[in-house]
């Protein structure tokens, strides 16, 4: 009996040592992710001067009108506009480019298949960046989008790669006997996709759609090459980077501090809202 108090004491001490490392762990995690956000809220409150020097962590007088500041000085309401639509649109179109690949290629069976598969995955291995800038922007020229938001709603819709070999492993795990069943009731393959599978990809869209609106919003490199001849079509991140240097080219990092802060909550409000998605995502996965 004593034998088996003694085992039963050194499992729960084993237990209970784990889950404290455990949340140590998490803890350090948390800290180290949530810090610099912290850091900047609480910059974006700062005098310039204050925030440069870093001796205080608090600010010594709230400066609210950072925000009102940078909102003027940065053109948000122009800015913010710019970027939701650029945002919307990229992920309304990536959506329904990515499902419908990714429909037809789990679908279908043609010559192929694999390669076609594995030489699309292989694509995403190879990083170019600015490489393709160039290539990119001669095409938008020659179809004239070149002086509007459309040339890079068009490209940030056409690198959907992530998108679509995620909805791929969503299609998997959708049974093909209830396409045989819609096919049986009268159904074609287009009234299949768009009655059957569409619905039942909600979750999934709902994650990706987060993923991609996030893409297109913290984009800067295509919106800063495509509007430099056209300030008024620049986006918030461009903004943003322009807020750097104020008057007499001094350093404003107050201002940034504050520009970034109000960047932050279209963010949340999308997560808000696709929140729901995530929670079933991950509750099919465990229950699978």
């Amino acid at each position: 009996m004593m034998q088996m108090n003694t085992k039963s004491g050194v499992i729960r001490s084993g237990y209970f040592t784990g889950q404290t490392l455990k949340w140590i762990f998490l803890l350090v995690i948390a800290f180290f992710t949530l810090f610099p956000i912290v850091m900047a809220i609480l910059g974006s409150f700062k005098t310039n001067a204050e925030l440069t020097t870093g001796a205080t962590l608090l600010p010594a007088v709230w400066k609210f009108s950072n925000y009102a500041t940078a909102w003027k000085q940065a053109n948000f309401a122009r800015f913010t506009w710019n970027s939701l639509f650029i945002s919307t649109i990229v992920t309304i179109g990536t959506l329904l480019v990515a499902t419908m690949s990714a429909y037809a290629v789990d679908r279908t069976k043609f010559p192929g298949k694999r390669f076609y598969v594995a030489l699309q995955a292989s694509t995403m291995f190879i990083s170019i960046g600015a490489v393709v800038l160039r290539p990119q922007f001669d095409l938008m020229v020659k179809l004239g989008l070149n002086k509007s938001l459309w040339g890079v709603i068009l490209i940030l819709i056409s690198a959907h790669a992530t998108v679509y070999f995620m909805l791929i492993g969503f299609f998997k795990a959708i049974p093909k006997d209830l396409d045989e069943a819609a096919y049986i009731d009268g159904c074609n393959f287009y009234t299949v996709y768009w009655r059957i599978i569409l619905p039942l990809l909600s979750p999934a869209l709902g994650v990706t759609a987060l993923f991609t609106f996030r893409g297109a919003w913290n984009e800067y490199i295509l919106p800063l090459v495509f509007t430099m001849t056209n300030p008024k079509l620049q986006t918030l991140t461009v903004g943003l980077a322009n807020l750097r240097y104020g008057i007499g080219a001094a350093a404003e990092s107050h201002l940034m501090m504050a520009g970034a802060c109000l960047s932050f909550l279209p963010i949340l409000v999308v997560y808000v809202l696709a929140n729901k998605s995530f929670i079933q995502v991950t509750a099919g996965s465990v229950k699978g």
